[in-house]
């Protein structure tokens, strides 16, 4: 028989929602050593806890974390939480021997990544394992690059390119919710939807962002203060506060292995909705790959003749293709949720096989400390900026 793990799940709005997708699911698609239990959601709000949890399928609620963590019946901890909230609670659970799946970017600033680092090096002694949800590495697109250029298939790595583009915020009245708050999101598009993409570049190319120069604006200083009691503005209202993050952020950089990269995220891309895009160029081909056509992937092999050569448009739905063995028949495509249920399948897969999930808390870090690295240097007129150096 199949053993259990109890997963106890902490904030249920969008994230919350689409892991309790994921946790619902990927026992049902893929043959996992462990069977998560959705034993406990957790929420301040009592009322919307329990309408949550019934709507997403977990078996009680909890209105305080520490009360979560303690649970017996709770071996693993998913953080979707505001990102003021993940060190604290990823070290105390992690102490408490409780597996940690937490959201991205991992923290607020450098100084909270580095001790979820360490705590997660310390409970990984004791068998205890912690994974950032990075959930577009899951993308069988974006893993299937990942493997041509591990495999050599693209040479020499030359240029990254990177955008991440939204337009939900455009509206000078849309209110100003958690994530325009620097002290409870840290950063606003840069760490936001930035941390994506500076990841992906990471994993892709297995090779690291040394320095930065970057800028970033804040084209909406103030907005109308959301309502304590509903979670909405008044039309109309007078009553505004200060936005404290950046809006838009563009930065270039360099690579260890010598390439160039330039990144670009925004939630100010009128007609963006979630546009995320990359390209990676080498020596002997390139990729690029579209968010809105995800189950798509654009490969050069610039080893072919001039009269072959080109993009050429791979539709990566074959049972071959990363994570497909589980789905559907060839030419049925995935969306968004299936990123969380691979993502959900690797992580309990590897608690099971008693071995490091990737990425890892180390990784998330060193995506926070590129972070820092832009903020810096957009605060400095754009002055180089290297990562190591970032606090």
């Amino acid at each position: 028989m199949t053993a259990h793990i109890g997963v106890g799940l902490i904030g249920y709005a969008f994230m919350g929602a689409a892991h309790s997708q994921a946790w619902r699911t990927a026992h049902r698609v893929f043959d996992l050593p462990l069977t998560p239990d959705m034993v406990a959601l957790c929420g301040r709000d009592e009322a919307k806890a329990r309408a949550a949890a019934g709507k997403l399928g977990w078996a009680s609620v909890e209105t305080d974390w520490k009360t979560l963590v303690a649970r017996e019946d709770v071996g693993l901890v998913d953080i979707c939480t505001p990102g003021d909230s993940h060190a604290e609670i990823a070290v105390a659970a992690l102490a408490a021997g409780k597996h940690v799946l937490c959201e991205k970017p991992l923290a607020n600033t450098v100084a909270e990544a580095v001790a979820m680092a360490e705590a997660a090096r310390a409970a990984r002694e004791r068998g205890v394992r912690s994974m950032v949800a990075f959930n577009y590495r899951r993308v069988p697109a974006l893993a299937l690059a990942r493997k041509l250029i591990a495999d050599g298939r693209l040479g020499t790595i030359r240029h990254v390119r990177a955008q991440y583009l939204q337009d939900w915020i455009v509206d000078p009245d849309f209110p100003l919710v958690w994530r325009l708050e620097k002290a409870k999101a840290g950063s606003g598009a840069l760490g936001d939807i930035g941390a994506h993409i500076i990841d992906l570049a990471q994993f892709l190319t297995g090779d690291l962002i040394t320095g930065v120069s970057g800028v970033t604006e804040t084209f909406i200083t103030e907005r109308p203060l959301v309502a304590e009691s509903s979670g909405l503005t008044a039309a109309g209202s007078a009553e505004r506060g200060q936005v404290t993050v950046d809006d838009a952020a563009l930065f270039t950089a360099r690579f260890a292995g010598g390439a160039l990269g330039s990144f670009e995220a925004t939630r100010f891309a009128t007609g963006r909705r979630n546009a995320m895009r990359i390209e990676v160029n080498g020596s002997a081909g390139s990729v690029a790959f579209d968010f809105e056509s995800m189950n798509e992937l654009s490969f050069h092999d610039h080893t072919e003749g001039p009269d072959t050569a080109g993009f050429r448009r791979v539709l990566v739905t074959e049972g071959s293709h990363p994570y497909l063995s589980a789905w559907w028949p060839p030419g049925h495509g995935l969306g968004y949720e299936h990123a969380f249920t691979h993502e959900v399948f690797d992580f309990v897969t590897a608690i099971a096989e008693e071995r490091d999930p990737s990425p890892s808390f180390e990784d998330g870090l060193r995506v926070q400390r590129v972070l820092a690295a832009v903020e810096t240097s957009a605060a400095r007129d754009s002055t180089w900026t290297s990562v190591e150096d970032a606090l």
